[in-house]
């Protein structure tokens, strides 16, 4: 029998855009002909309690149960008239529709307020001065959170906006909490789910559900999809994958699991998928499955005895979004760092770049597992293609390149295809600071499209950067920030204390390094991560090697990832953790550069042992890089018009031509030799992004001198070159 997918992510992952597992999936089924439909519970979800006739239901449930509740909650409560009367035009304008009603959010009278409204008075200092949308759509959130919070103490603890039940799937080694809590009732949240979970399955009458399990956020309610169709349609298999299979069940052994599902899924999920199909219809034996989980009398069996190989990106196909409803996702702004903003206002089409990582060797990251540890990269031109497709689909020319770090070369060639495209999106994604990120190359990106990057500092010390084995030094990190942060790209920072061996000096003189980056104005945003060791690392599979020692060797028979250690060496890391962030929070903001170190924490720390100025000074130091004979040559700038002239230079008139460039923002004028604003203005158009053929350094230096314009160097260092490659000459 041909089968036909469901494909569900469970709630809750985002509430701006789609989670992009499905698509991926529905795209390549696409290739094979295998019909296939995709729904996200999570945002359906929210649109039916977040509604004047779910929020009914809400109220009504709460005052039925007649529970003794806080000083909050009863607030609510007493306000549910104009909560039932907003929510509705609120969900619209958290939709982009009716822009208009911003101006009375901001007003401060429309909506009703509890608890989250309390942090109001630091609006403008955590803010700036945003504008209507950006201040309406916070109030709004804030709105969203508060009737969130009613629905946590008086419905559903487990319940949140982009999570649910986290904490029962993080660390979960034993699935014994799991299991007690999927055989308690249905909660209000389930009944909801499985009731839209119900719609759909008696809609598409599948004949295999594929449940995507990206974070532990959405693993409880997954379990709760697989136990309902368990008990009304038995007849139809039930497949998991995604991130929490592929880096937490490597090691599954609970038959328990499948109780609730039929088979699980590692990495890639293309070929497992397309595999089990194949199997489903007959076709393939069990045991040539891939990557695949099932039970086999009574135990659990790992299958992999496929002989094919893993479908390249080439042939995967252009993710799908069709079946999702693009226009009805939330934009809502929660907090105020710049980089968790695109998290979660605005939405993304999820593109990725290249399979795995082209670096692969930092010691905390998981790069023994094939989806980090095989590299492959896609090419420029069939990337726009998809892009292309993809904006034509959804109607949306954003892109979030969910890469582990986006090669820079490929997204130098991707830059130069979209600009010969000529295509307008907007796009960000996460890189290593490493110095292939030239002030030109970085230029190239902002015009594609680039307005933000993210990128992991770990720790700032040069010591543990080379213990992690991250490849790049803290030169180098704030070299490639000013070059992002001049072309206005904005930086984002990913930050770690924690790691084994790191001393309290280390942590202190991380924070001074940081307090200079954004002193200096070269990263933007930043975050703060305790480090966990996770088992599929080097640090995981070798922690005796970084100085840590592992609590446990005992291997649970659910979830194995995170790694219980202890740093005898190191310091108490959990000391540090508020002050941190305290002291982060204040920088984002531009506030509190002056203040001494140890003002951010409690307890005695030392002092740093960095130098006051060193960013400074690194940002100082002249960058004596040559110039590779391939560098490309690249004129982003427009035609000049030209005017011939002439000068008098010790007593003779000397032929000048005066090239005027009008760019977007100002106009370069520049007076040089008539010979060389000649041969500029031939060589220019065939510079461009769009010219047949790319020119290289070398071969601009060999048409220099084949014109019998002197030497080279005379040119290139001359002022007027100088003010041409600011205004527009790359060489990458």
């Amino acid at each position: 029998m041909r089968q036909k997918l469901l494909l569900i992510t469970p709630p809750f992952t985002q509430l701006n855009t789609p989670y992009p597992a499905t698509a991926y999936l529905k795209g390549f089924l696409n290739t094979k002909g295998v019909p296939s439909y995709q729904a996200d519970l999570g945002i359906e979800v929210i649109l039916e309690i977040f509604s004047s006739r779910g929020l009914k239901g809400v109220f009504a449930e709460i005052e039925a149960r007649n529970l003794t509740l806080s000083e909050n909650a009863r607030r609510i409560l007493a306000l549910k008239r104009d909560y039932l009367k907003t929510i509705d035009q609120v969900m619209v304008y958290l939709q982009d529709g009716n822009p208009t009603l911003g101006h009375v959010i901001c007003e401060g009278t429309y909506l009703p307020e509890a608890s989250r409204f309390a942090q109001l008075d630091d609006l403008e200092w955590a803010f700036g001065s945003m504008g209507t949308r950006d201040k309406a759509r916070h109030l709004a959130t804030l709105y969203l959170e508060d009737l969130s919070d009613l629905i946590v103490e008086a419905l559903d603890p487990h319940f949140g906006f982009s999570r649910y039940a986290e904490r029962l799937g993080r660390s979960a080694n034993s699935f014994d909490e799991l299991q007690g809590e999927l055989q308690k009732p249905d909660s209000y949240i389930d009944g909801i789910t499985l009731r839209l979970l119900q719609q759909r399955v008696e809609r598409e009458k599948p004949t295999l559900v594929a449940l995507s399990i990206p974070f532990p956020g959405n693993l409880y309610s997954g379990l709760k999809c697989g136990q309902w169709l368990r008990l009304n349609h038995p007849h139809i298999k039930i497949v998991m994958g995604g991130g929490f299979a592929n880096t937490e069940l490597r090691s599954l052994s609970d038959a328990r699991v499948f109780d609730y599902l039929d088979f699980i899924c590692l990495d890639d999920g293309e070929a497992p998928i397309y595999h089990l199909i194949e199997h489903l219809e007959g076709q393939r034996p069990l045991s040539q499955l891939k990557r695949t989980f099932a039970l086999t009398v009574g135990k659990v069996v790992y299958h992999n005895g496929s002989p094919e190989r893993d479908y390249p990106q080439r042939e995967v196909g252009t993710p799908d979004y069709s079946d999702f409803p693009l226009h009805r996702y939330l934009s809502v702004i929660e907090i105020a760092n710049p980089m968790h903003r695109l998290w979660s206002d605005g939405r993304w089409n999820k593109l990725t770049l290249a399979h795995g990582c082209y670096w692969g060797k930092c010691t905390f990251c998981d790069i023994s597992l094939d989806y980090i540890k095989r590299y492959e990269p896609m090419t420029a031109a069939l990337l726009c293609d998809r892009m292309e497709e993809i904006i034509a689909q959804t109607g949306q020319n954003g892109f979030h390149f969910v890469d582990e770090a986006a090669p820079p070369a490929l997204l130098r060639e991707l830059a130069l295809e979209i600009l010969r495209r000529e295509l307008t999106v907007v796009w960000w994604t996460n890189i290593r600071f490493e110095k292939s990120f030239t002030a030109d190359l970085c230029r190239l990106l902002k015009e594609s499209g680039c307005i933000a990057i993210s990128g992991g500092l770990e720790v700032a010390s040069d010591r543990l950067l080379a213990l992690i084995k991250k490849g790049v030094t803290i030169a180098q990190v704030a070299k490639v920030c000013e070059n992002l942060t001049g072309a206005g790209i904005m930086v984002h920072a990913y930050l770690m204390y924690g790691f084994p061996t790191q001393t309290a000096q280390e942590t202190i003189d991380s924070l001074e390094v940081v307090r200079q980056l954004f002193e200096q104005g070269i990263v933007q945003s930043g975050f703060w991560h305790q480090f966990a060791m996770t088992a599929h690392s080097p640090i995981g599979l070798n922690p005796a090697l970084f100085g840590a020692i592992k609590v446990t060797e005992a291997v649970g028979t659910f979830a194995n990832n995170d790694i219980y250690h202890l740093d005898p060496s190191g310091a108490d890391h959990e000391l540090f953790s508020e002050g941190l962030k305290k002291a982060l929070f204040n920088y984002m903001h531009g506030l509190c550069f002056d203040f001494p170190l140890q003002k951010w924490f409690s307890f005695k720390v030392p002092r740093s042992t960095v130098a006051p100025a060193l960013i400074q000074q690194l940002l100082a130091l002249e960058e004596a890089t040559p110039l590779k004979p391939t560098s490309k040559i690249i004129w982003l700038g427009n035609q000049p018009q030209v005017r011939y002239s002439s000068k008098k230079k010790k007593g003779k008139e000397v032929a000048v031509a005066e090239l005027r460039f009008a760019n977007k923002k100002h106009e370069l004028q520049l007076t040089l030799r008539q010979d060389w604003g000649d041969w500029l203005l031939a060589l220019l158009p065939q510079l461009t992004p769009d010219a047949p053929t790319v020119w290289t350094y070398q071969q601009l230096q060999e048409s220099f001198s084949e014109h019998q314009l002197g030497p080279w160097e005379h040119f290139w260092h001359s002022q007027q070159a100088q003010d041409l490659r600011e205004s527009g000459l790359l060489v990458l």
